[in-house]
């Protein structure tokens, strides 16, 4: 699946404190604000001294000088960036595609008008696409400092009652506390504690695809929500239809829903938030209601159940970020990041793995050489017991299995999981001579950068071999994968964790399944996630103990 935010403000207001005290709405003087205040009583009785009438010409010319100035600058302005014409009042609205793969669109407009660039105007709504890695570091790395704000959402915020996210929060000093807390457990050295668990429930994954290959993306999930609730809180899930994956799930597909720019008007215009749900185009309150009741639910009852065995455990538990912050921490931060947790990460999991086994369809012949590095690595070729992979070998992978690590990193490049990251400028700035507005929307449109042809060669083939030089190592310089998680400020941060779930998770299929499509299926491979469960057939041809070693593997 794929997240995306959708944009929506306040009207801007305005920027020079000129406009506001030399005209009025309709663009006349106005008097009572021009003139200075102490002419004002000789001025109103019509008795006026030569100085003061002197000095009120004076007020009368600068102020007719600046309006002209104000209107020739108007006039000389910096251009915008290009875009495509726009209809009046509602301006680009009806050319973003409502079928939610809009950055294809803006990339195939990016190369339309030759521009890394562009500029939308969704009914008033200023919007800065960025389609290039040089663009993205410019702005969001570079001037990170302007640039690392979000937009207001409207409905996803403060309807639905996400608020509490910090992903969708406005810098400020509540989103440096939550951050800086959710850094302090997740950062490269402290994610290493949650390994085991990564592990164990790496092995429960084999074990459900093993038994049920055609729920792949179920078992998928389930691995993803039981190794974040453990990591975050402590609590270890259900088998199956546990409560707490369930809600989760339920919260994240609203949102997902709630996401597709200009899906609900609201976000356009923030004031249809103030109309009652009767009124026409005022249904989705109703919507929001429902879905709000979810959402706390999600974060309110995993949170209580933690402190609960916090509080009443008399023996040791697994670490998990609740247990280890709660204590000294702010109890309402520690909810909001734990929640934000599971909603930042569960999703982006489960997107990036069904990649790689579509990725692995539409391969045989990259899955066939990862098999076998991952086989030498491990000792199976030599024909002994098979072994399992684990964490002692995460660290030294890029060296031992350069070949994994580039699939892993052209899975990042050929399917992002976030294909947009939405920053926010409160300041109108000036980019390459072109003007960006105040209070845009800048989209970086990380699919486009990474489907660039000058960068990668044949960008929609997959080719992890573009991520190796000729002797076969990996190419460390060559970079690019890493901003499928973000830019500057607003990186994930939970990127650490992720990355180890997804290694150990591709390892452990590489060393133990064949992906290939079932008999009698026409074999076309789907754009994304969705639907890979289809004609699939997940079964242990390459190894031939691997179904009894792994119901033997040790789950501690």
């Amino acid at each position: 699946m794929r997240l995306a935010y959708v944009p929506g403000y306040e009207s801007a207001g305005a920027q020079n404190p000129l406009d506001a005290v030399t005209t009025c709405r309709c663009g006349s003087i106005s008097p009572t604000r021009i003139y200075p205040p102490a002419l004002l009583p000789s001025f109103a009785t019509g008795a006026m001294s030569p100085s003061a009438s002197i000095l009120l010409l004076i007020a009368v010319a600068v102020t007719i000088s600046l309006i002209l100035l104000q209107r020739l600058g108007k006039s000389r302005r910096l251009p915008l960036p290009p875009a495509p014409r726009g209809l009046p009042l509602i301006g680009n609205l009806l050319d973003i595609p409502a079928d939610g793969f809009e950055w294809e669109t803006y990339m195939a407009w990016s190369r339309r008008y030759n521009s890394d660039i562009l500029y939308l105007d969704v009914a008033g709504t200023s919007i800065i696409v960025l389609s290039s890695a040089e663009a993205t570091a410019d702005l969001l790395e570079k001037r990170s400092s302007v640039y690392s704000n979000r937009p207001r959402f409207p409905m996803v915020n403060e309807l639905m009652g996400w608020s509490f996210n910090f992903a969708f929060m406005k810098y400020g000093e509540r989103w440096r506390k939550l951050r800086r807390l959710f850094h302090s457990d997740f950062n490269a050295e402290s994610v290493t504690k949650y390994h085991q668990r990564q592990l164990e429930a790496c092995h429960e994954l084999l074990r459900r695809v093993h038994r049920a290959p055609e729920g792949l993306l179920d078992h998928l999930r389930h691995m993803a929500g039981e190794v974040i609730m453990s990591a975050a809180y402590g609590i270890e899930v259900l088998a199956q239809d546990d409560p707490y994956i369930d809600m989760a799930e339920t919260a994240l597909k609203a949102l997902v829903h709630a996401s597709i720019p200009g899906r609900f008007l609201v976000d356009l215009v923030p004031a249809l938030m103030h109309f009652p749900e009767w009124f026409p185009g005022a249904g989705f309150k109703k919507l929001a209601k429902e879905w709000r009741g979810v959402v706390e639910e999600m974060v309110e009852r995993p949170f209580a159940q933690s402190r609960k065995q916090i509080e009443c455990s008399t023996h040791p538990r697994p670490p998990s970020f609740c247990s280890t912050l709660l204590p000294a921490a702010d109890p309402d931060l520690v909810k909001h990041a734990a929640a934000t947790m599971y909603a930042a990460g569960s999703d982006t999991t489960v997107s990036i793995l069904g990649s790689f086994v579509l990725a692995m369809l539409a391969n045989p012949a990259a899955q066939k050489r990862a098999q076998k590095e991952v086989d030498r690595v491990l000792g199976n070729h030599l024909g002994a017991q098979l072994q399992l992979p684990d964490f002692s070998m995460y660290a030294d992978a890029e060296t031992t299995m350069p070949f994994v690590c580039a699939v892993s990193r052209e899975v990042l490049r050929w399917r992002p999981a976030l294909p947009f990251a939405p920053h926010f400028v409160d300041l109108e700035d000036e980019y390459r001579g072109m003007r960006i507005p105040a209070r845009s929307l800048v989209l970086a449109n990380i699919w486009a950068i990474l489907h660039d042809e000058k960068t990668y060669p044949n960008p929609d083939v997959f080719l992890p071999e573009r991520w190796l030089i000729p002797t076969g190592e990996l190419n460390l310089e060559m970079r690019g994968w890493e901003l499928a998680f973000g830019f500057g400020r607003r990186v994930c941060v939970g990127r650490h964790f992720a990355l180890a779930s997804i290694w150990i998770a591709v390892v452990s299929f590489l060393s133990v399944f064949d992906i290939d499509i079932e008999a009698g299926e026409e074999g076309e491979i789907p754009a994304g996630g969705e639907g890979c469960e289809s004609g699939i057939r997940i079964g242990f041809g390459h190894t031939a103990t691997a179904v009894q070693v792994l119901h033997k593997a040790p789950l501690c």
